[in-house]
């Protein structure tokens, strides 16, 4: 009996302690873009200077996905989970402190901390939880969605009372619990040899395969999709004549409707034999969203952040979801999740810094929405390649 207790505490513990990591997988991102406006004032950046904060970020989630594997082989899963948690918080302190330096520095180190942490949730996924990889998806992409929703929301009037540098910087501190809490469960049993990475061998493998690249190529396009609006949305509406608030608000609605979606579509696309169809409505949805932001931005600004979130978090799950059902094993998944999430990051990179430079040139909003929208649409074909079951697979 107390054994059986012993267990459903360490469940308890390791569910909430996955619950929070993935509440920390976005916040330090999302509360940049309600704040730009004051980060720029402050500190005297150009739009594409401004833009560069995210991109900074984003190019980092892409270029250093690989040290997760590299930390998974000597640490373990769960302790490189626990390094990220860490590095996070110093990172998001250090952009708050200082001058541009410290601005662009610290937003490296923060961006390697969420690059850490997104090639090991799959991975993490697969190995606590194999037998309900598709709810469990679903929990932390919408704990991922909930925390930019929250960030985004919360930042203006935070920084109204404590400044941008204070209100920027709290994210540290969700960090820090987190940490605290998933500590329980990295240095509850040592690290054990199914947790380690795959060597050099499974990357040859993953990277002569098709499907690899399809997969990349769709995580990396609804990335974009999704960083460019993450990055400008406010400021677009801000334009449009919608107060500052309120557009912090905006912005936070369409991260608060994608939960809608990561909580119901991989749930239901994890247990189809074919993802395609989600994919689809998902990318057509998103589509929809940016239309109605360049048609009609103060018409019902409501409705697209709605729509727009739909379609992104649906296709950020999907993302996800696909990576962690096409390995057979948790060091496969954190092996196709580093070369998916980190090459699809690089594209997505471009996003902020393209859509600022767009605007710079254009002197409106026009171009730089007509730019995303064919993203969504390159977005949209690579995605139905990508969720096409495997060849391997029998049919039911």
């Amino acid at each position: 009996m107390m054994n059986h207790h012993r267990v459903d505490r360490g469940r308890f513990l390791l569910l909430v302690g996955f619950v929070l990591a993935g509440w920390n997988l976005r916040p330090a991102l999302a509360g940049v873009s309600p704040l730009l406006t004051d980060i720029m004032g402050d500190l005297g950046l150009t739009a594409a200077q401004g833009g560069a904060i995210t991109t900074v970020m984003v190019v980092c989630l892409g270029l250093l996905g690989p040290l997760a594997p590299f930390l998974a082989s000597r640490a373990g899963l769960d302790r490189t989970l626990l390094i990220g948690l860490l590095v996070l918080a110093v990172g998001v302190v250090v952009r708050s402190a200082g001058g541009v330096v410290a601005l662009y520095g610290g937003a490296a180190l923060a961006g390697a901390a969420i690059a850490i942490m997104n090639v090991i949730m799959p991975a993490i996924v697969r190995q606590h939880f194999p037998t309900r990889i598709g709810p469990l998806t679903g929990v932390y992409v919408s704990c991922l969605v909930a925390g930019a929703a929250a960030a985004s929301a919360v930042m203006v009037p935070l920084a109204e009372v404590v400044g941008w540098r204070s209100a920027a910087g709290s994210v540290a501190l969700l960090a820090l619990v987190a940490a605290g809490l998933w500590s329980l469960q990295a240095f509850r049993t040592p690290a054990r040899r199914g947790e380690r990475a795959p060597g050099h061998r499974p990357y040859r493998a993953l990277l002569r395969s098709r499907t690899t690249w399809l997969v990349t190529a769709f995580m990396g396009l609804q990335s974009l999709t999704f960083y460019i609006m993450l990055a400008w949305l406010p400021t677009i509406f801000q334009s449009a004549g919608v107060a500052a608030d309120q557009a912090g608000y905006l912005l936070g609605l369409t991260n608060l409707a994608q939960i809608a979606a990561t909580l119901t579509v991989p749930v239901h696309a994890g247990a189809a034999r074919s993802q395609v169809p989600h994919v689809t409505v998902a990318a057509l949805l998103t589509i929809v969203g940016y239309g109605g932001v360049l048609l009609a931005p103060t018409t019902t600004p409501w409705l697209w952040m709605v729509i727009l979130g739909l379609g992104q978090g649906a296709s950020i799950a999907l993302a996800l979801l696909i990576i962690a059902l096409r390995a057979p094993d948790p060091a496969s998944v954190t092996a196709l999740s580093a070369v998916a999430q980190s090459s699809g990051y690089v594209l997505a990179a471009l996003g902020p810094v393209a859509i600022g430079l767009l605007h710079q040139l254009s002197g409106g909003w026009r171009v730089p929405l007509l730019a995303g929208i064919g993203a969504c649409l390159l977005q949209l074909a690579f995605g139905m390649l990508a969720a096409r079951p495997l060849p391997a697979h029998p049919r039911p």
